[in-house]
């Protein structure tokens, strides 16, 4: 059984994975399903989402590459504002810094993922991450933060396996000078509705 987790707590799920991944979070009424995240910048965004749809990820045509900061989480439309008003004094906190995409890892056997590293730019993410996840943002981990760039998840041994040795060798580099706020659709697509400049 899948779990849905919101700031009132953790309850069932079944068949709702596919909307935000590897666990499942289903609002409530009155709330909305939001993300925070550092949206990879093209050309390696369309190469990314391409490679993610190429190997059957259900997801790999409504979630845009990211580097999540903030997992899928709901909230009530009433606390948006308080929301974006913290993540303006959190992001404003911290200037830009680089990122270097290099290779794949894998959460496996703790759950089905496999990613794209950070061999450069992870502790600017983890401080990041620490100001993001805060106040009204201050929801309890699942897991240690361990920023990365999902390519597979949700599927067989043997796709994953394939998305590991395909993106082996996989490099690129782009500066964060922003966050953004994504909001579920009803279509089922994730899209940014806010975005925060790094140093305000």
């Amino acid at each position: 059984m899948t779990t849905t987790r919101s700031a009132a707590g953790v309850v069932p799920a079944a068949g709702a994975a596919a909307l935000t991944g590897v666990f499942s979070v289903v609002p409530a009424a009155g709330e909305v399903l939001i993300g925070v995240a550092i949206a990879v910048p093209q050309p390696w965004a369309a190469e990314l989402e391409a490679w993610r749809q190429r190997f059957g990820d259900p997801l790999g045509s409504t979630v845009p590459a990211h580097v999540t900061l903030v997992p899928p989480t709901a909230v009530r439309r009433a606390d948006l504002p308080a929301v974006r008003e913290h993540l303006a004094r959190a992001t404003a906190a911290g200037g830009p810094f680089r990122v270097v995409l290099d290779g794949t890892g894998t959460f496996r056997p703790v759950t089905p993922v496999v990613y794209v590293r950070l061999s450069a730019g992870a502790g600017e993410c983890t401080a990041l991450e620490e100001r993001v996840r805060a106040g009204v943002l201050g929801t309890q981990r699942r897991f240690p933060f361990h920023p990365h760039v999902t390519v597979a998840q949700q599927l067989e041994d043997e796709a994953l396996d394939l998305a590991s040795d395909q993106l082996a060798g996989y490099d690129a580099a782009f500066d964060v000078d922003e966050v953004d706020l994504y909001e579920l659709g009803a279509d089922g697509r994730w899209r940014s509705v806010q975005t925060f400049r790094l140093g305000g």
